[in-house]
């Protein structure tokens, strides 16, 4: 024996437990019968491992009773009753949210796809809405906007008759009186302001029987209806001339009356305009406004101009 070393039994081997390894067995370690002081010593020895399954030992070789969990615990010892055979088989059950309808699912994406059309569908709305309000303003501002007198067949356009020779030079004829044919007295002047025509002339001495001035018209485009505009100036009161349209004197006057409610003997303050329907002809076409017995002719003229049909 080697000194130092009495054997695998000895108190010089403190470790109780040599019997259970290769070395102390081979070194001839028994089991203790004592236990080192160790209660309840061993009298059934196992190898480690080797334990019956479902059996739980507090010390060695006594097998613990299967214990019963106390209210809401437990047993330390269970195991479920699927895990022997023959045991109850039990049904997994979804978790709650990931299948099905009601609440906890994910994303509506139909909700979604429903909302986001309903964007889209605003925006082209309000896209269309945007360029048909510009198209009417387009419309508005090139359209046609020369409105129509609203008195009958002769006598002064109301604010909302745009009828001038500006305006329709370029599809009728339009004529200021000094360049007009004058007879019977008649003469032009620029002494009295407000005239329209160029320079500021007007044709006056109209106030004598036979004073006249004489348009011969060229161009017409075609036989038919036209409204015969002339502009003038009274001294505060009315007047009125007789119309002769290619030889055939017209039934009713040219109508002077003071629409411009200018007092009395004031010229100036006396210009405006009148109208008389006319039937002309294709072509060249003469038109005589005269101072006849009969007519109160205290007037000055300023322009004459052709409207195409009979403006209403």
């Amino acid at each position: 024996m080697t000194p130092g070393n009495n054997g695998a039994s000895t108190p010089e081997d403190d470790d109780p437990f040599g019997y259970l390894y290769a070395d102390g067995q081979a070194n001839g370690a028994q089991p203790p019968s004592g236990g080192y002081g160790y209660p309840n010593s061993v009298s059934r020895v196992r190898t480690v491992g080797d334990r019956p399954r479902g059996q739980q030992h507090a010390t060695y070789g006594q097998a613990i009773p299967p214990q019963q969990g106390g209210p809401g615990r437990a047993s330390a010892h269970y195991a479920a009753p699927e895990t022997y055979p023959g045991g109850a088989q039990t049904t997994q059950q979804p978790i709650p949210g990931t299948q099905g309808g009601g609440r906890g699912r994910g994303p509506n994406t139909k909700g979604l796809l429903i909302g986001a059309l309903a964007v889209v569908a605003a925006v082209v709305i309000g896209i269309g809405v945007a360029m048909l309000n510009s198209e009417g303003d387009d419309d508005k501002a090139g359209g046609d906007t020369t409105p129509t007198p609203t008195v009958t067949q002769s006598g002064e356009p109301t604010p909302s008759d745009s009828g001038s020779p500006a305006a329709e030079e370029e599809e009728l004829p339009a004529i200021d009186a000094k360049t007009l044919l004058l007879g019977g007295g008649a003469r032009t002047a620029s002494d009295i302001k407000g005239a329209q025509a160029d320079g500021g002339f007007y044709v006056t001495g109209f106030n004598a029987v036979g004073a006249s001035v004489t348009w011969n018209v060229n161009g017409i485009p075609e036989s038919g209806k036209y409204t015969l505009y002339v502009g003038y100036g009274v001294p505060g009161k009315d007047a009125n001339a007789t119309l002769t349209v290619n030889g055939t004197a017209a039934s009713t006057p040219v109508d002077m009356k003071n629409w411009a409610n200018a007092p009395e003997g004031d010229y100036e303050k006396g210009w405006t305009k009148t109208y008389n329907y006319v039937q002309l002809n294709k072509g060249t076409n003469t038109i005589k406004i005269s101072c006849e017995q009969g007519n109160q002719c205290d007037a000055n003229l300023d322009q004459l101009w052709l409207v195409k049909g009979w403006v209403e």
